[in-house]
């Protein structure tokens, strides 16, 4: 089976430069039904497989081998390495037990690889229809009355101006390939060429010639829809100026005010629509609607696959002795689904892990565990900044996060009154979480006075219910009414 970065260059013989399967057979230097194999290939799902030998025999001299390999190319070539050269000397200098057929695999499949890693493509720098650029931008976002930090994949085509953006709750590999993949959906094909910075979900390292050495879920996300990546220089974020700027533009114009949602569906479903509905407008400099110039970029883009990509990551863990196995920071329980001390199989996709058996049995499927920072918003300070002005109820973003009951309770008419339940959630939220105030506020009559929610959140907090009909008896006669 070749390495993935040949499967991706007999591909792209195939697809760009229209090269027939004895053409590539022949410049790859493999067999033809290889060739096909690999040229006409349409699913580029990885199969889930067991795990192979890490070249116990071999493995320890590769580095050596290599070492060799790369100074060769820097001598005439018949005072090179042959493979049963470097045979010999791993025998003598090394004392290497393997065979020589297995040394000779190796420097064989090593030299393809690296003929594949010096080869160089030069990029030009105007981008025609169809050529797309990628990128990540920070927002903030407010689930159940907290500041969540989400990503926000954009993709921008230069000819047209137009965006297709989708949400992600970290910029690692499995979100950044699935936010590529509905980006894909939403724009109906796949753009011919993509540029990228040097993001890590793509990108393992840069080599020293510029050359880069990429993820191989990068690389078989590309193979499976066909498209070309194209990589900034380091540090040349200029060279994407388009998707820059467009980042920027989205969080001025569609992530102010701060985008409030119940599920990540809801939050992907708002941005894929301000998208649409910002190419309604004309062109910065063409001075025609977006939504026209996007048909002549739509015009150039691939067909979608058949199969949908699926991106996830495998890894191994095993069950401690409390039936438990570890997967980034969090622990999850396998108790009488798998005995301690088996290993067992994790599939990682970008929203939750499928755990498996060695034989590929799903144990348990789980949500992922981000740990993204959250914040809490600062309510104290939001009420004391509304007491001064309260008639900017109305129009605060602040307010809008707040539960349903809390935003009917301070935005009453009367100012006044305003002001006093202003004045007393700048001193409860200091106290109680603004759920409970929500809560209790709920439970409550809606003519409650303050003093009396005060008592419910009191009785709340100490998880005690609520009368269903409030009498205050605890003041001496003849004060009661001047407190209710």
């Amino acid at each position: 089976m070749l390495k993935m970065p040949q499967q991706e260059y007999i591909k792209f013989l195939r697809e760009a430069e229209g090269c027939s399967v004895n053409e590539i057979a022949r410049q790859v230097g493999i067999h033809w039904r290889t060739a096909k194999r690999y040229a006409d290939k349409d699913n580029w799902n990885e199969n889930i497989n067991k795990r192979r030998s890490n070249s116990p025999v071999m493995g320890p001299f590769m580095e050596i081998v290599d070492t060799w390999l790369e100074e060769d190319q820097l001598l005439p070539r018949k005072q090179r390495h042959t493979g049963v050269r470097i045979f010999h000397r791993l025998q003598a200098e090394y004392a290497f037990t393997g065979g020589q057929r297995t040394v000779l695999a190796y420097v064989k499949r090593r030299k393809n690889e690296m003929v594949l890693e010096r080869a160089k493509s030069y990029e030009r720098l105007e981008h025609p229809p169809g050529e797309a650029q990628v990128d990540f931008t920070t927002i903030q976002v407010s689930r159940d009355q907290q500041l969540l930090t989400y990503k926000l994949l954009v993709v921008s085509f230069p000819s047209s101006n137009a965006a297709f953006l989708y949400p992600t709750p970290a910029e690692n590999q499995e979100c950044f390939l699935e936010g590529m993949k509905q980006c894909f959906t939403q724009m109906g094909g796949v753009p011919r060429r993509v540029w990228f910075d040097n993001l890590s979900a793509a990108v393992v390292h840069i080599e020293k010639h510029g050359e880069r050495q990429l993820t191989e879920g990068f690389q078989r996300f590309c193979a499976h829809y066909r498209m070309e990546a194209v990589f900034c220089n380091p540090y040349s974020g200029h060279e994407k100026g388009h998707v820059e700027s467009k980042c920027g533009y989205a969080k001025r114009n569609w992530a102010v005010p701060i985008p409030i949602y119940e599920s990540h569906e809801q939050l992907a479903a708002y941005f894929a629509e301000q998208a649409q509905q910002d190419r309604e407008r004309p062109h910065y400099a063409k001075k025609e609607r977006i939504a026209s110039l996007w048909e002549e970029d739509r015009r150039h883009l691939l067909t979608l696959p058949e199969v949908t990509f699926e991106s996830y990551r495998m890894s191994a863990a095993v069950v401690n002795k409390y039936g438990e196995i570890r997967i980034e920071n969090t622990s999850f329980p396998l108790v009488g689904l798998v005995s301690p001390g088996s290993e067992v199989l994790i599939q990682t996709f970008w929203d939750r892990h499928v755990i498996l058996t060695q034989g590929q049995q799903t144990v348990r499927e789980v949500p992922r565990p981000y740990t993204g920072r959250t914040a809490d918003v600062p309510w104290v300070q939001v009420f004391t900044n509304l007491l001064r002005k309260p008639r900017s109820v109305n129009h605060s973003q602040f307010v809008r996060m707040l539960p349903e009951a809390v935003q009917q309770y301070v935005r009453i008419t009367d100012l006044m009154l305003r002001k006093e339940r202003l004045q007393a959630l700048a001193h409860w939220s200091g106290v109680y979480p603004i759920t409970q105030i929500g809560q209790t506020l709920q439970e409550t009559h809606n003519e409650a006075t303050i003093a009396q929610v005060t008592a419910a959140l009191g009785l709340k907090q100490m998880n005690r219910d609520i009368p269903a009909a409030w009498v205050e008896t605890l003041s001496p006669p003849g004060t009661q009414e001047a407190i209710l």
